[in-house]
């Protein structure tokens, strides 16, 4: 089989989709190499995103030959390569299929992620709120098969975009598994040294914006003990300044720290260095991290009422991403009861097996088999 995917993201962002992307290219690449991945991108982007690919002899990365007109290229007239290459299936891997792709009979396969900027529409410009809207429409419309990252994603297509249930597959993403791995002592040393972590900490991480919701978190923070302290990572947005308004006015400062450019690598001995994760998002197509720290082994609690459920399994525990009272008592409760944290963090390696790779993969592969048998 010859397939297609939308792989500007592959190459071009570190986070979120670009994750998303490499994993599903890679595990597919992997436990099924003797099929044809095909990489469609205006551009290859920085070498340290792009390296991903090279352990494939078969994975083949597709750029423009007109340099100028390459959103054109990727939104509409990528097809006529894709009919060149003979490709039997195209993947958007991010929210989007390539305009008029619907009819020149390629079978196609879209994953919408989350719908945010329909929930959370203040968060976005009108301009990008209508852009974002007309390829989700399309993509919804003219893909074979949609897949939705979560039940939840799935109820917010079948409830916004009135998409039939029977066209909408689920199948799960895994993170990367460089989180598995046990890090050595040295090896947390050097993190800690380097972040300027303390002895004991809450962790939560992801982008510091509004919807993540981290007010709460430092309103239940500032309820616990001061010996208690609180590591913060991830891309700061001017939501900061809110965050750090509140920590000046409860003289929280010594005990906040706020790390913004963390280097991937050094992600897992900040996680396995964590008394507990925290995750209170309002809303998450999936929640990545949620899954990280179970893997690193670190207990979980995350916001009830988006899809957080799924990711941390029955075995974490959810709280009301408006109650900070109730997210203080939990924090207290776990923090002063290592066997508890002990039993959440082996049940919750357990339910993490559920999202590995090979799964996965299988998952996917029989969807794109299917979908290119009802040709």
């Amino acid at each position: 089989m010859k397939i297609g995917y939308d792989a500007k993201r592959a190459f071009l962002n570190n986070t979120g989709l670009g994750n998303y992307s490499r994993g599903v290219i890679k595990m597919l690449a992997s436990n099924y190499p003797e099929n044809e991945y095909f990489l469609y991108t205006p551009t290859i982007g920085r070498a340290k995103y792009a390296g991903f690919i090279e352990a494939y002899s078969q994975v083949k990365t597709i750029v423009p030959k007109n340099k100028l007109f390459s959103s054109l290229w990727r939104s509409k007239t990528v097809v006529k390569d894709l009919e060149r290459d003979g490709i039997d299936l195209y993947h958007g891997l991010s929210h989007e299929l390539p305009f008029s792709i619907h009819k020149s009979g390629i079978k196609t396969i879209v994953t919408i992620h989350d719908l945010i900027f329909k929930r959370f529409p203040e968060n976005f410009g009108w301009i990008s709120r209508q852009i974002y809207g007309a390829k989700v429409c399309y993509a919804c419309k003219h893909a074979d098969v949609i897949i939705a990252i979560s039940k939840r994603t799935k109820a917010d297509l079948i409830k916004l975009y009135k998409v039939y249930p029977e066209k909408i597959e689920v199948v799960y993403q895994g993170c990367d598994d460089i989180f598995k791995q046990k890090q050595s002592d040295q090896q947390k040393a050097g993190v800690k040294l380097k972040y300027k972590l303390p002895d004991n900490y809450i962790l939560s991480v992801g982008t510091i914006e509004k919807r993540k919701n981290l007010m709460q978190l430092v309103m239940a923070f500032r309820m616990l003990p001061k010996g208690t302290q609180l590591v913060l990572v991830g891309r700061l947005t001017n939501y900061v300044k809110t965050i750090k308004q509140y920590i000046c006015q409860y003289h929280l400062e010594g005990r906040v720290v706020f790390i913004e450019n963390a280097r991937f690598a050094d992600l897992p001995a900040i996680y396995q260095q964590a008394d507990v994760f925290v995750y209170p998002s309002r809303y998450e197509g999936f929640g990545i991290p949620v899954l990280e720290a179970l893997n690193s082994g670190i207990p979980v609690i995350a916001a009830t009422g988006s899809s957080l459920e799924e990711a941390g399994g029955p075995d974490s525990i959810y709280v009301d991403p408006d109650d900070e009272v109730e997210l203080a008592e939990k924090l207290r409760y776990l923090l002063s009861n290592k066997n508890v944290q002990h039993t959440m963090a082996n049940n919750g390696r357990k339910f993490a097996c559920k999202f590995e790779a090979q799964k996965l993969a299988a998952q996917m592969m029989q969807l794109y088999t299917k979908t290119v048998k009802n040709a």
